[in-house]
């Protein structure tokens, strides 16, 4: 009867083990998906502002001022997400 307890503890610790590696690798998978994603925020954000930018500067007739003030945008905003994606992960490091 002991010995069955025994083998069934050390099963239930070796589960738990499998569980927490599992989780970290999960947790390590998932800030590199965050990472790898801010190498498509940049060109992705400059190419919306450029096209919304163009788009208007045909609808107006202003070339090339809003092409020029929306690329600048889109820029900007490919810097906010980068500080905002490596402050989120920093709070995490620290919890």
């Amino acid at each position: 009867m002991k010995i069955m307890m025994v083998i069934a503890f050390q099963t239930k610790m070796k589960v738990m083990n499998f569980n927490n590696s599992e989780k970290n690798n999960l947790k390590e998978k998932r800030k590199w998906a965050e990472y790898s994603s801010i190498g498509l925020m940049f060109p992705v954000s400059i190419t919306v502002g450029l096209a919304i930018g163009y788009f208007l500067d045909k609808l107006f007739n202003t070339n090339p001022y809003l092409l020029i003030v929306f690329t600048i945008y889109g820029v900007i905003a490919g810097f906010v997400n980068l500080i905002r994606i490596t402050k989120q992960n920093g709070k995490r490091k620290k919890h």
